[in-house]
């Protein structure tokens, strides 16, 4: 993470104001993310300087703190124990070399879910006694993911999808370098200072007012607080061509509505959305921040996101549906009583950028997809002739590819689609792409006329590249000892599984725990899924999920792929059965966990 974070980039934002959007989308691309939040302060006069005294805090280690692929989450009362929040913090810092944070600008932000008030509070004092220079922190301590990212590294305190409240989960990640999650290099040791950390390092100032826009100074160390929405917006409206949505919005045929899930993007679909757009102040639902998310689970899926679901099956149902995860990071889209899979959203946006997205006029340098992710992509990749990747899961995989310039847009099963603007999963993001395709496929549309529906799109995009039917079974909180036993009963399976093998009507071509070797930096990572693959194509994937706070979650994936038009209009439970019941049979998952049915079907 290289010290320029602190630098002033007035200049860079003054050059974006006076770049017609179409080149500066092109001159943006395939760029390390701007420090778009990380800017010359002018929030408004600094106070007169404060004494600054750094207080040594006697610590000792605490157990269960090693750190993910999406960074430390717990329980929130975990996290409420003596120094547990603390220790992390500390020990994250003592990780780093110091000229990566000394006399650097790092930024702070969160969901806004239960703990982020009392947590901001700890980490701005931690950063101030380790020697930090600056903190940038959203207003009322809310950034959504995606904007923490744009501002090349800091703290998100997130547990993402899942919910929040007293009783429930909370999280703390950290982002680096270019924006993106920290490398396991740097977890690693995270985790291994947690063992012997000993000392806490914090500064003697009182907490700090983040209700209102401002600048509060102690010593050399400054506290910002900014609107979390303004520079995110402006890095968007150079990515797309906002009047085109904005044609489309103000149309009186066309309906849209946005669920935030009473999560972070609620900050942000207002300014967007209604402000910048143009849309009805009413397609906004859930749309105020609330620390337990309404007594929801912000996981923008069928399950889940149950108003939208029913509002866009229903008799009346709007042109246009979409919802955000907690963080903002995540996305679901759905047409009129038409549900779009994530792993055909990814691929139906790169089918359509370079058309519909200024950003992608000159087309797109690579795609990629996670390994569990349906082939829906890589048809996409052959037909435009661009590169094309498949990582494990981790949007940290991701980042390697876009720094080095092989990769313009990628996305995962599990509803997060981006691109090379930032180094993280955008919702916002993608809730643009499909409304830019949306409106490019319309604007010659009179009043009237019969507009190109999401259903539309998603059936010429079949009937081009065919369909990839595709499901996701989730067993959320299952006993992590039976679940570990399944797994290894699977591998098992793999090592005496041979090509050519019957698995009911299905011919074995091969079956293994996919690994990877970054093509980058030539690091390997292994044991990232157990699959089985079929001669037809079909596949059969199971993985442990590390993104729950308790217990394991079983991901179970199934994908087979359909040329025939005539059957692109099956239910996909209904065309994968056979696949979905030999999964369970070789799994012997219910043998396994007493689960007769999953958490979660998408």
């Amino acid at each position: 993470m290289p010290t320029t974070h602190a630098l002033c980039l007035c200049p860079l934002l003054s050059t974006i104001r006076s770049t017609p959007p179409r080149a500066t989308a092109a001159a943006r691309q395939g760029a390390s993310p701007a420090l778009l939040v990380a800017r010359c302060s002018s929030a408004g006069t600094p106070s007169a300087a404060q004494a600054l005294k750094i207080n040594s805090i006697p610590t000792k280690p605490v157990e269960g703190q090693k750190t993910g692929t999406s960074g430390l989450r717990k329980k929130v009362k975990v996290f409420q124990q003596e120094n547990y929040l603390a220790n992390w913090i500390q020990a994250l810092f003592n990780s780093l070399p110091p000229e990566d944070y000394v006399a650097a600008t790092l930024v702070l932000g969160g969901d806004g879910r239960y703990f982020n008030k009392e947590a901001a509070q700890i980490i701005i004092k931690i950063a101030a006694g380790n020697g930090v220079q600056k903190i940038i922190v959203g207003r009322n301590g809310l950034l959504s993911t995606p904007a923490v990212s744009a501002a090349n590294g800091g703290f998100i305190m997130s547990a993402s999808h899942n919910p929040g409240g007293p009783d429930n989960d909370w999280g703390i990640k950290f982002n680096y370098s270019s924006g993106q999650p920290a490398p396991e290099t740097i977890t690693d040791q995270i985790y291994g200072n947690t063992l012997s950390i000993s000392e806490i390092k914090t500064a003697g100032i009182p907490d700090t007012d983040l209700s209102s826009v401002g600048v509060v100074s102690y010593g050399d160390f400054t506290i910002e607080v900014i609107d979390p929405v303004s520079d995110y917006l402006e890095l968007m409206e150079n990515v797309f061509d906002f009047q085109l949505i904005k044609d489309l919005l103000s149309r009186p045929d066309f309906r849209f509505i946005f669920d935030a899930m009473h999560a972070v993007t609620g900050a942000y679909a207002g300014p967007i959305f209604v402000e910048k757009l143009g849309a009805n102040p009413d397609c906004i639902l859930n749309g105020v921040p609330l620390e337990d998310f309404g007594n929801g689970h912000p996981d923008p899926n069928l399950t889940y996101a149950k108003e939208l679901v029913f509002t866009m099956f229903g008799t009346h149902a709007p042109d246009f549906g979409a919802a955000s995860d907690g963080d903002g990071d995540r996305n679901m889209i759905l047409g009129k009583r038409f549900f779009i899979t994530p792993s055909d959203s990814v691929a139906i946006i790169a089918a359509n950028a370079q058309a519909a997205i200024p950003y992608f006029q000159f087309g797109t340098k690579g795609l990629a997809r996670s390994m569990p992710t349906s082939g829906a992509l890589d048809r996409v990749a052959k037909k435009l002739n661009v590169p094309f990747f498949e990582v494990p899961t981790g949007w940290k995989f991701f980042g390697n590819l876009m720094d080095a310039g092989k990769l313009s847009i990628c996305g995962e099963e599990s509803f997060g689609t981006g691109s090379d603007h930032i180094r993280e999963k955008d919702g916002i993001w993608a809730v643009l792409a499909w409304l830019s395709i949306l409106a490019h496929r319309n604007k010659d549309k009179k009043v009237g006329e019969r507009l190109v529906s999401v259903e539309d799109i998603a059936r010429e995009h079949w009937k081009t590249y065919g369909r990839n039917f595709f499901s996701r079974y989730d067993y959320e909180e299952c006993e992590s000892q039976s679940a570990n036993k399944m797994m290894d009963h699977l591998k098992d399976v793999i090592a005496n599984s041979k090509p050519g093998e019957k698995y009911g009507d299905y011919t074995l071509q091969f079956a293994d725990d996919f690994s990877y070797t970054d093509p980058v930096d030539g690091s390997t990572v292994s044991k990232q899924g157990l699959r089985f693959v079929f001669t037809d194509g079909s596949r059969i994937i199971f993985r442990l999920s590390g993104t729950g706070s308790a217990g394991a979650t079983i991901r179970l994936y199934i994908e087979q792929f359909e040329s025939d038009i005539s059957k692109h209009s099956l239910d996909a439970q209904t065309a994968l059965k056979p696949l979905i019941d030999l999964a369970l049979s070789v799994s012997k998952l219910k043998d396994f966990t007493g689960r007769d049915k999953p958490t979660v079907i998408t």
